[in-house]
């Protein structure tokens, strides 16, 4: 393990002490550490309740069209991975760094948490037959891929271009492609044209659960996914400006306040869906993330206002250790079998915990949000020692 950067998106040097190169310089950016641990610590909230069957309705996904605020999490996962990409890059491309050696580096990073991504999904059988080939960190490596690309490219406008022609062109797959066995395109489960492809090119052994017949993260919806990072890559370019603090907040406000309404609108013949990424669903959250950002930003590093934000800080700078040792030590807690303490039956150990511990003395989704919790605070017990420690896992 070495002192390094926390995130996927990121290249070099450990979070807290890192610069966000411009001209001049601009100050550290705690703040984007802060709004990664702000993002992982809801991840760890809304995947581990003590139960699935007792879940406050905010803390789940929207069964289809619509959103709540558990769907906002993961594309703030890969807004921060644009974001942090423009800034790795833009300062390596500063210094003199060849485009052709900084392909090669994103090539390996991704490369390898794609390959993190299925040691996690096949955790602990590795039934080659019914593994999961794609899933979050296959996605974050995809869309950090693709993106990273066309940052090592492009300009800003060919940038922007590129977020155009994603957004647009992934809408008019989705909405004028007759899809294979069905006829006309309808964006219904089961029934469009990013599942059909999904069930032609990866099949339905390899989907998110046996049960279902189709995938959250697919490939085609990965489009979206990708227009999600270049979102964060062009706020990237403006946190990295040598504009003032106030500018780049009001800047943030107000490009959120309009992509979220112009998402909004799309929402009415593009309806807003995580599990499709649409168009409408990109923009509406990448307008929450700016206004995020830009709350953060001003309150961390512009105010100093530090201390609230201590825990989010310890999050944001081993994100990938607490996402993926807490998914599979929670894998761990569904796979343990035993003798549960009152008429001897046998539950798995979240279970045993959740009814021994939560379930007598509380009602059902206040257990289940008390074993979150509970689970978040553990965590946070962990990754406060390694940054005690000033230790940081590098990818």
């Amino acid at each position: 393990m070495a002192r390094s950067a926390p995130f996927m998106g990121d290249i070099v040097a450990a979070p807290a002490e890192y610069q966000a190169p411009a001209a001049p310089p601009a100050p550290r950016l705690q703040s984007l550490d802060v709004f990664r641990g702000l993002t992982i610590a809801a991840m760890l909230l809304v995947n581990n309740p003590g139960s699935w069957s007792h879940v406050y309705p905010p803390l789940e996904h929207a069964a289809w069209n619509g959103w709540t605020p558990t769907d906002l999490v993961f594309p703030f996962f890969l807004f921060i991975v644009g974001i942090t990409t423009t800034l790795s890059l833009g300062r390596l491309l500063d210094g003199g760094a060849r485009p052709s050696t900084l392909f090669r580096k994103v090539l390996i990073r991704a490369g390898l948490i794609f390959a993190l991504g299925l040691l996690m999904q096949g955790f602990p059988a590795y039934e080659l037959g019914t593994i999961r080939v794609l899933g979050v960190l296959q996605r974050i490596a995809l869309s950090y891929l693709v993106a990273a690309t066309i940052v090592l490219l492009t300009g800003v406008r060919g940038q922007v271009g590129a977020l155009m022609a994603l957004l647009l062109g992934y809408w008019a797959l989705m909405t004028l492609v007759p899809v294979p066995g069905v006829g006309r395109p309808v964006l219904e489960p089961d029934l469009n044209l990013s599942n059909w492809l999904d069930l032609k090119l990866i099949g339905r052994n390899h989907l998110l659960h046996e049960t279902m017949t189709w995938d959250p993260e697919g490939l085609l919806s990965t489009l979206g996914a990708i227009a999600t990072v270049l979102s964060g890559v062009l706020a990237g370019h403006w946190i990295r400006s040598a504009r003032g603090a106030r500018v780049k907040v009001m800047g943030l406000l107000a490009a959120g306040a309009a992509v979220v309404a112009l998402g909004t609108f799309w929402g009415h013949a593009f309806p807003i869906n995580k599990n499709l990424w649409t168009g409408s669903f990109v923009l509406l959250t990448a307008g929450i993330a700016c206004a995020v950002l830009a709350s953060t930003y001003w309150l961390v590093d512009v105010k100093g206002y530090r201390a609230w934000a201590r825990p989010f800080l310890v999050f944001g700078t081993n994100a990938i250790t607490a996402y993926w040792l807490s998914s599979v030590v929670a894998i761990v807690f569904d796979w343990v079998v035993i003798t549960g303490p009152a008429d001897g039956e046998s539950l798995v150990l979240k279970t045993y915990l959740y009814e021994i511990l939560y379930a007598p003395w509380l009602a059902s989704e206040n257990a289940s949000l008390a074993y979150a919790l509970t689970y978040v605070l553990i965590w946070l017990g962990f990754l406060s020692l390694l940054y005690r420690w000033r230790i940081f896992i590098r990818i």
